[in-house]
């Protein structure tokens, strides 16, 4: 069953998003300048809004030195003219071009500026630590964020990889000091990696009104079901993905996608996300494609409904068991 796409506001933000968010740390690594423009384009023609990526992207990739991705999605924007138009999340903290990692003022703010060359635009819609530093003190971290708010650089601010501990600690100092706070967060959560973000931390998320957009939300695209078999594609992913082949419960939950996709006519995929939807606080899982029929796979689920059946038969192959069970 399908229901009509309808765009969600992203925790206390004014920033009303598509439920899929497009994932550009492919941008520049496995997808070149010409693919990374036609999977914009295709998302931008299905509906959505919604672009994530960092300074650090895709620094991994040989010859690459970080910032590609942000280069080739600012390219886009001022060529198709869509800036009004698309939400734009990147992060810092990581390490980016010229960078050591951390959350220093200096850092924040050195990495803010080059964010802002590469990308082309006056102010970043959404503006995340990509990782927490605990050697930096929080309030530091917290004073350089704000002053980037008021000097109308960021509009929101949001946090990625952060425990339950440290969240509430930026949250209460934000409060305690009368600075802008973080109002996403952005952590791992999928069918097959639950834990982590399951109780305290999204707990904490509903009480703050944080909004949530999960990354891996397709495990590396083990949930689309693509890898594992005779046909399985090699490259770049597909050895973090492979690893959850030898896991007994993540290959219950990825038989369990299978199950319900086949009975709704759809894709592995699109249940993996659809799921996440159906989860408050998640407000949208992040996905990539490396193609447009990739997008249109990911936009669509976007639609999907799921009925009590499947998100049960889902919830119990991919609960955590108790070790002697497994």
């Amino acid at each position: 069953m399908r229901s009509e796409p309808a765009r969600r506001r992203l925790g206390a933000t004014d920033l009303h998003v598509f439920p899929v968010n497009l994932g550009g740390n492919v941008f520049g690594w496995t997808a070149d300048r010409d693919a990374s423009f036609a999977v914009l384009d295709a998302y931008r023609a299905g509906g959505g809004n919604f672009v994530d990526t960092a300074d650090v992207y895709s620094a991994w990739a040989p010859g690459n030195h970080g910032g590609e991705s942000e280069e080739i999605l600012g390219a886009w924007l001022r060529e198709r003219r869509c800036r009004a138009e698309v939400i734009v999340a990147t992060k810092v903290g990581s390490g980016g071009p010229g960078l050591a990692a951390g959350l220093t003022a200096d850092l924040i703010r050195r990495g803010c500026e080059a964010s802002l060359r590469r990308l082309g635009v006056e102010c970043i819609d959404l503006y995340y630590a990509h990782r927490d530093d605990p050697k930096t003190p929080l309030e530091e971290t917290l004073r350089a964020f704000d002053a980037l708010v008021r000097e109308g650089k960021v509009r929101w601010l949001g946090a990625s990889n952060y425990d339950a501990p440290r969240l509430r600690a930026a949250l209460d100092a934000s409060a305690a000091n009368g600075l802008a706070a973080y109002a996403v967060l952005q952590p791992e959560y999928n069918l097959v990696e639950r834990a982590a973000f399951e109780g305290p931390l999204a707990a904490l998320c509903k009480e703050r009104g944080l909004g949530v957009c999960t990354y891996y939300a397709l495990a590396s695209g083990f949930l689309s079901g693509k890898y594992g078999g005779p046909g399985a594609p090699a490259g770049p992913r597909s050895e973090r993905a492979a690893r959850y082949l030898a896991d007994p419960q993540a290959m219950r939950a990825l038989t369990a996608l299978g199950e319900v996709a086949a009975s709704l006519q759809v894709t592995p995929a699109q249940v993996a996300l659809a799921w996440q939807l159906h989860h408050p606080p998640v407000t949208t899982p992040i996905a990539s494609a490396t193609t447009p029929a990739q997008v249109a796979e990911l936009v669509a689920a976007a639609t999907l409904v799921l009925g009590p059946d499947e998100l049960e038969h889902l919830e119990r192959a991919s609960r955590p068991r108790p070790a002697a069970a497994r």
